[in-house]
Formats: C-alpha cells, sequence, structure tokens
C-alpha cells in the first residue's frame, strides 16, 4: 500500500550518533522516504545539544553527495534542500 504522504527519515535522532546518520540516511533513500532531517553544526563538540548526532557542513556535503548517488540509481532525484544548501 503506498501512502500519499511523504515519509521523512531523522538519522540524526535516530542513531544518536554522527558515525551512523550516513549510512542510515543513504539506506531510507534506497528503501523509498521523501526527504530527510539532519543536524548540521560547524562546531559539533561545542554545540549546546545534540553535538553528538550532528554532521560538520564537510560531512553533510559528502553525505549529500551519497545520497544524490542512490537516488538517482533508484530512479528519483534529490530537491534542493529548503536552506538552499547543497
Amino acid at each position: 500500500m503506498h501512502d500519499h504522504l511523504p515519509v521523512i527519515l531523522d538519522p540524526s535522532h535516530s542513531t544518536g550518533n554522527w558515525k551512523y546518520v550516513t549510512a542510515i540516511a543513504r539506506a531510507g533513500i534506497a528503501a523509498g522516504a521523501d526527504g530527510l532531517i539532519v543536524e548540521v553544526h560547524p562546531h559539533p563538540q561545542e554545540a549546546l545539544s545534540d553535538g553528538g548526532q550532528s554532521l560538520t557542513p564537510e560531512r553533510f556535503q559528502t553525505m549529500i553527495q551519497e545520497v544524490r548517488q542512490i537516488s538517482e540509481a533508484v530512479g528519483r532525484s534529490l530537491a534542493p534542500s529548503k536552506a538552499g544548501r547543497q
């Protein structure tokens, strides 16, 4: 059954560890997720909360490249982020 509602995955909160965010994001897109919510911080070690699950901007860019490749491989496209950063 396919619902009309989008499926949004939050690999930052669901894993709680930045080391797993990219892998879970890739798996989610491959499985059909419609979007991602990812925590990004320029200095995660200094974040007041959620630093352990935040990607640095550089790691975020790498994740976007990998997710884009997977989305294209499964016949989907990656839309620009609402923040306008990609």
